[in-house]
């Protein structure tokens, strides 16, 4: 397949199936739709997403080699930096996973943006300096006052300072 066209729509197609296999559990199956979408035509999300599902596995190297690639394909796509964060923040790596987020932040292609605002909350919260994750948790309910994860965050620290 040389046409470069085809080669993009086939990556779409392999990406959205390496997708629903992972959203059902189907690991394996994910990893390898994910590697075939990569081959055919590679991007930042499938880089990201296939990281995403080596997390589920607790492969959190693995994950943060394949947002690393993510990064150097586009630069400006926030998720991986987010992605990166939060693996470091799993690892217990509370100060490297900071920088991460805040590029997330900083980034021009990002979505969902209050993400990376939950996950500085959570790094602050567990580093004990709640005023700053209460800042961080506010706002990302400025962003999606529908997050329940920031709104139980925010209401939890705030009972734990009575």
């Amino acid at each position: 397949m040389t046409d470069p066209h085809e080669r993009l729509r086939r990556a779409r197609r392999l990406f959205t199936e390496a997708y629903q296999l992972q959203m059902t559990g189907h690991l394996e199956e994910a990893i390898a739709r994910y590697r075939e979408s990569i081959a055919c035509h590679p991007t930042a999300e499938a880089h990201t997403f296939l990281g995403w599902t080596y997390s589920f596995q607790d492969r959190l190297d693995d994950a943060i080699a394949e947002c690393e690639k993510a990064i150097a394909l586009d630069p400006e796509f926030g998720n991986p930096y987010n992605d990166i964060g939060s693996y470091l923040f799993k690892q217990g790596k509370l100060d490297e996973a900071i920088p991460w987020l805040k590029r997330a932040i900083a980034a021009t292609r990002y979505e969902p943006r209050h993400f990376p605002h939950c996950n500085l909350g959570r790094i602050f919260w567990a580093k004990g300096l709640l005023n700053r994750a209460i800042a961080e948790f506010e706002r990302a309910l400025e962003i999606d006052p529908q997050s329940r994860f920031a709104q139980g965050a925010l209401d939890a620290i705030r009972q734990q300072l009575q």
